[in-house]
């Protein structure tokens, strides 16, 4: 990467911590992995992950917080909770496959049982990867910082050049 690089002491202006913060540690991974299983209620949360019940009740807490995960009443038995993903716990599914695959890549050496597939072809997804504007994958060396300003006012430049 060029001279120009993020500002890691302004951690206030990185999505990262944020993003962190709000999952905090493996548990919280785990309660994500299992809700985008399908898994609902806390007593299920219990028997799937094998977690202490205190730890799955602060760690739901924290993620019902973050908005990353609902409460609902069950609609068959309003006494029941569920716990189900936000569009905002959806979105961390790209970031959860790719420490999956990184997982599978370069702890386990051989990938995981089940696959997920595609739904529509049933063929295995691929690789989670950097995408560029135009599709092309682009790996760590193709990578460049650059100030927001610049960004801005090159993408006004093109949308005005674009209309002439």
């Amino acid at each position: 990467m060029d001279k120009l690089r993020e500002p890691l002491a302004e951690t206030d202006q990185c999505g990262l911590p944020v993003a962190l913060q709000a999952m905090g540690e493996r548990w919280s991974f785990m309660i994500l992995r299992a809700a985008f299983n399908g898994v609902r209620h806390f007593e299920d949360f219990l028997d799937a992950l094998g977690i202490a019940r205190n730890i799955l009740s602060n760690r739901l807490s924290r993620l019902v917080e973050a908005g990353i995960l609902k409460r609902e009443h069950c609609a068959d038995d309003r006494r029941r909770i569920e716990y189900r993903l936000t569009d905002k716990g959806y979105d961390l599914l790209p970031a959860m496959l790719a420490l999956r695959q990184w997982g599978e890549k370069w702890a386990l050496g051989v990938p995981s049982d089940p696959v997920l597939c595609d739904a529509r072809d049933g063929q295995p997804i691929g690789p989670v990867s950097i995408l560029a504007h135009d599709g092309r994958i682009l790996d760590g060396h193709e990578l460049t910082w650059r100030n927001r300003v610049d960004v801005d006012a090159e993408e006004a430049r093109r949308k005005a050049s674009a209309v002439a």
